[in-house]
Formats: C-alpha cells, structure tokens, sequence
C-alpha cells in the first residue's frame, strides 16, 4: 500500500485531501506543524508527502531543508498558497520535485502524486475492471468487450471515482467534493448530467442509484 503524508495546518483542506487519496486507494497520514512533518517525513515511512508552506512550528521550506539534509528521498509535493514565481523557485532549489498552488483541482493533484510514484517505482493499480468495464487509469481508456467507449476529460473522472468504489454507495456530495474541489456547489445538478451522460455510453444498468443515498457501480 502507497502511504502519503499530508503537512497541512487547515482542517478543511487537510480532510478534503486526506479523503480524496483514500478514496484513490492511498493511506494516509495528516501533520499540522512542520515540526512533526520534519520527524515523521522518513522514506521509511512514506512513498511522498504532500507539504504547504505556511505550517506553524517550522515552515516548509525548513521541513525541506531537514528532510533532504538527512538525507530523505521521497517525492515532495508542495501545495500552498505562496504563487509567486520567487516562492516557486525557492521551493524547487530546496528539494521539492513539484508545486501547485492554491485554490487547486483534486484531480490535478492525485494525477501529479501519480506521476510522482511511477517516477519512483511506486504506485497504484493500473487497470480497473467492474461491471463489465475496464478502465486503463495509463491511457485514460474504457473498453467494454475489446471495444473502446469515448469519454470526455470529466466523464473519466467520475467513472474512475465509481469504478475505484465498485459495489459501494457513492453520494452525489463525494462525487462534488472529489472531482469538483473542496469549494464545491452543493446544490448544483452537475453529477446527475454526468452519470445520465455515463449510463448511456456504458448501459444504464452498471450505474444503479440508490435512493436518497447516492449511485453504486455494479460488484466487481
């Protein structure tokens, strides 16, 4: 099992991350100060570490120095709301291998921690497969007996979600926090379009909802 861990002080944003790797298939483990991520942040404790800048106790920068000091080689992604070019030359000179800032998509998050550990040699499942369906997570490609099904960038995404969660009750909330970011629309329709749209590329029969409860992806 891949383990990550989270260095960030904002609760909301720490839980939106945290459960959206698990729901990857990631575990997890989430800091809220620098100075426990410079201790626990050992390659023989984690695959990456997802880190802001702005943690109390010790910034992320100095998080950095320590680690990569000691000699740490695991894969760091900074997240944080510093955009300056300045910040994000200063983050990369000081060991991290990537940056994203603030407001950010999960999707694009999960896909650089991705690339991140197959750089590394670790990573998650290639292939998904429920239903009837396989989906290639490389490629980006669903296929039903052999023949290829045409999805959009979006289409993909929640067909990954509910494939990863075969045979589980995802609520339209997950789906909306997942895809959409943590500044989501509760109220919007967006999920309903999308999975209607999905029910008519891959039969309407794989997607079955539940009752004020959500969608379930046939068992694997």
């Amino acid at each position: 099992m891949t383990r990550i861990l989270v260095a960030e002080d904002q609760a909301r944003i720490a839980a939106f991350v945290r459960k959206g790797l698990e729901a990857a298939g990631f575990t997890t483990m989430v800091v809220d100060d620098g100075t426990t991520a410079a201790s626990v942040a050992r390659d023989d404790n984690f695959d990456l570490m997802i880190l802001d800048l702005g943690l109390p106790g010790l910034d992320g920068i100095e998080v950095l120095n320590r680690i990569r000091a000691r000699g740490e080689r695991m894969p760091v992604i900074v997240l944080t709301a510093r955009d300056s070019i300045p910040d994000r030359v200063r983050g990369l000179e000081q060991g991290a291998d990537d940056y994203i800032t603030k407001p950010f998509s999960f999707e694009e998050l999960l896909a650089r921690v991705r690339v991140r550990l197959r750089d590394t040699g670790t990573g998650d499942v290639t292939t998904l497969n429920a239903a009837g369906v396989v989906l290639d997570i490389r490629t980006r490609r669903a296929s039903i007996a052999g023949s290829t099904v045409e999805l959009t960038a979006r289409e993909y995404q929640v067909l990954e979600f509910l494939m990863r969660h075969a045979g589980q009750v995802i609520s339209r909330e997950q789906l909306l926090s997942h895809i959409w970011g943590y500044d989501f629309d509760p109220g919007s329709n967006v999920v309903d379009v999308y999975i209607r749209n999905l029910r008519k590329k891959l039969g309407a029969e794989r997607i079955e909802t539940v009752r004020n409860m959500g969608y379930r992806f046939g068992d694997r």
